[in-house]
């Protein structure tokens, strides 16, 4: 993320990226100062990481070459998991090492979408600001941060400046800095085709340019074809298996902490689903969105991600059937379900065109599965069958 931003002109510390504890030893000797640590993992909060050797978090202070050494014998090679994300560790593979540059302040800066107000948003706080992205969540948990829109034509105007700048409390020479800072980091916003760039943090240093001590970008999925040269970076041994092959079929999964999995039509329906497990005192093992497939061979895909998750007891399928018909997407689960051997119990729910038809093909097919028709009613009986 550092090099995009040091490619556009903006200040970043000095580093090297290092693979062993010699490596960084030796980047550190390089650097010939205190240096930071950084795991190299997805997870953009280093502070929320935990190592499996119990070190605390994915920033490391150290102050000379062999601390540097023996710090990273404790990360390198080591799975680490973070808060709230504790079905899933990460090896961690890569460290970069960073300078420490003195400064005289710091901030939390985020660049993002406002989707209340569809324009892209600067969202700024002091450096304990929010990791929520959301500018109404940021605003609630921190009322001292700030939001400030823009026109995605217009981008950075001096009258937009001049606001962040009165915010800031930045002095009368630092505003072009500033302006600078932040016309570049649109430039790579609109550019990267990205949804969020944050800076956690910036920093006011000590010359009175601003840099950023660390950075996080995130790319909107559906850029792919736009920006080949950043999706062919990424590192699929960082990601969780199951979503990576999930994403070959065009199954949106994610994984969750619980035991009851789930195979659902359509994003909003699927974390309704969620919703309606845990109201009846149940936990989602998945997020999965098969969308508007209803083959064979996708429940076939589904049931296999599922029943390889050992955590899972139950699994509920949950289906409102609009172009594609209900019975249709029987037909599919039977089919599925007669290919492979269900360990768990099922439980389907049909509801919209043709849900009668499809619910008593599912009743007739004698496969032993849990059909309903009612929304809540199935979620229950989910819950119910997994603490069997």
């Amino acid at each position: 993320m550092t090099l995009f931003l040091a490619k556009s002109g903006i200040p970043v510390p000095r580093g090297v990226l290092a693979r062993t504890p010699l490596e960084v030893r030796d980047a550190v000797k390089s650097l010939d100062r205190s240096c930071i640590l950084q795991a190299q993992v997805l997870w953009g909060h280093k502070n929320s990481l935990s190592f499996e050797t119990g070190l605390r978090g994915g920033s490391q202070k150290v102050q000379d070459p062999e601390q540097a050494m023996d710090m990273a014998d404790r990360m390198l090679n080591c799975r680490v998991v973070s808060d709230g994300v504790s079905h899933q560790s990460i090896a961690v593979n890569q460290i970069l090492v960073s300078e420490i540059m003195a400064h005289q302040e710091l901030w939390h800066l985020t660049m993002t979408i406002d989707r209340e107000n569809y324009c892209p948003a600067i969202i700024i706080s002091k450096q304990d600001g929010s990791t929520n992205t959301e500018s109404s969540m940021i605003q609630k948990n921190h009322p001292k941060s700030s939001t400030f829109v823009l026109g995605f034509s217009q981008g950075i105007t001096r009258d937009l400046v001049i606001q962040i700048s009165e915010f800031l409390g930045v002095a009368a020479d630092q505003v072009t800095n500033l302006d600078d800072m932040l016309t570049k980091m649109y430039g790579i916003f609109r550019e990267k085709d990205a949804t969020l760039l944050e800076m956690a943090p910036l920093a006011r240093l000590e010359n009175g340019l601003f840099a950023s001590l660390d950075a996080r970008l995130v790319i909107d999925d559906d850029a792919a074809k736009r920006q080949p040269d950043i999706f062919r970076l990424r590192d699929m041994s960082q990601e969780v298996e199951d979503e990576v092959e999930a994403e070959k079929h065009n199954l949106v999964y994610i994984k969750l902490n619980g035991n009851i999995g789930n195979i659902v039509n359509g994003a909003g329906l699927a974390m309704a689903t969620n919703d309606a497990i845990g109201l009846h005192g149940g936990t989602s093992a998945n997020f999965l969105d098969a969308g508007g497939q209803a083959t064979k061979e996708t429940m076939i895909q589904a049931f296999g991600i599922l029943m390889a998750d050992e955590r899972v007891k139950a699994i509920l399928i949950n289906i409102y059937g609009g172009i594609t018909r209900c019975d249709m997407i029987a037909e599919s689960i039977i089919g599925a379900a007669q290919q492979m051997t269900l360990s768990v119990p099922l439980v389907v729910r049909l509801q919209g065109t043709n849900s009668a038809e499809g619910l008593k093909l599912l009743a007739d097919a004698q496969l032993g599965l849990h059909v309903e028709s009612d929304f809540g009613r199935a979620a229950q009986r989910a819950v119910e069958l997994a603490r069997l």
